[in-house]
């Protein structure tokens, strides 16, 4: 597969995506057989904004594959304000096999991929969340025999997750339906790449503000309603989204059978305990995924 980095789902095609996905579960169920898939190499790990899941998934995730991996946090400030990305990415480079970035700005992550001489893959910013989205479609390609059939929907406030998965699923030919308050729509050139994505592999996609046209579902998606480093007015926001909510009854009126959150969950707010908590979530089981479709992205980069 001729991948330079993972930067974006929409500069993957549905073949390299179905590869990745594939590649994933098979490290996932033969881990020995990629044990020094990554011996002698080593991975810088930049690190803008605090993390539990993608932190933990790709430094154990390196190591399981044969591999170094280095942290790099907060103390050293926002990229490009001590020096420039141009020369971060040119440094890294002299000493790494890869760059893993998970940063404020999808401006760091090109600059990183165009200044550098290695792969870089995009941990989230604020526009994509690729691994994420990969994970989650490794963990629905775990729950419903056939892909290209899962009807997907995302309920909540429209950020990088959303972005993601919908950009993910139209280039697959899977059926996505975005639910968000008015106001809180996606970015406009990424909605209408979404659109021609789906125009050219046959998926359905839907757009709207109204929970009552959610219509039949397998899976529901949804997220936090206050991002990261979000300034919002807390009071208002859940007041807007209240409505929002995913429960029982959201999960019973599509006829969905699982239920997915890429965590950390505020729970009673955007989902109710009872039902993250039940049998139908598959939230752990994504966060899991996110180690193995990692260590696919790494294995693709590093190895082909």
């Amino acid at each position: 597969m001729n991948l330079p980095h993972f930067l974006a789902d929409d500069q993957l095609n549905k073949e390299q995506i179905l590869d990745l996905i594939a590649l994933a579960r098979d490290i996932k169920q033969q881990p020995k057989n990629y044990a020094q898939a990554l011996a002698g190499k080593s991975v810088a790990m930049i690190f803008e904004k605090p993390s539990l899941r993608t932190h933990v998934s790709f430094d154990i995730g390196i190591n399981k594959l044969g591999g170094h991996a280095l942290y790099l946090g907060q103390q050293n400030g926002k990229l490009g304000e001590r020096e420039r990305v141009s020369d971060y990415a040119k440094n890294l480079s002299c000493y790494a096999d890869a760059i893993v970035a998970r940063v404020f700005s999808n401006d760091s992550i090109d600059q990183l991929a165009q200044h550098g001489s290695v792969p870089v893959i995009n941990a989230l910013c604020d526009v994509y969340h690729p691994c994420q989205a990969l994970a989650d479609f490794v963990t629905l390609a775990e729950n419903f025999s056939e892909l290209s059939k899962v009807k997907l929907a995302y309920i909540g406030d429209a950020n990088n997750v959303s972005n993601s998965l919908m950009l993910m699923a139209a280039i697959l030919g899977v059926d996505f339906t975005l639910v968000c308050p008015a106001g809180y729509g996606p970015d406009e050139q990424i909605y209408n790449k979404a659109v021609s994505f789906s125009a050219a592999s046959g998926a359905k996609f839907l757009l709207t503000h109204d929970i009552a046209e959610l219509g039949q579902q397998d899976a529901i998606y949804t997220d936090t309603w206050i991002s990261m480093g979000d300034n919002a007015n807390v009071a208002d926001i859940l007041a807007t989204f209240k409505p929002y909510q995913v429960n029982y009854q959201v999960m019973a009126a599509a006829g969905a059978s699982i239920v997915m959150h890429c965590q950390p969950a505020h729970l009673e707010e955007e989902i109710t305990t009872e039902l993250f908590d039940s049998e139908m979530s598959v939230a752990f089981q994504s966060a899991e995924n996110r180690m193995w479709a990692q260590n696919a992205v790494l294995v693709t980069l590093l190895t082909d």
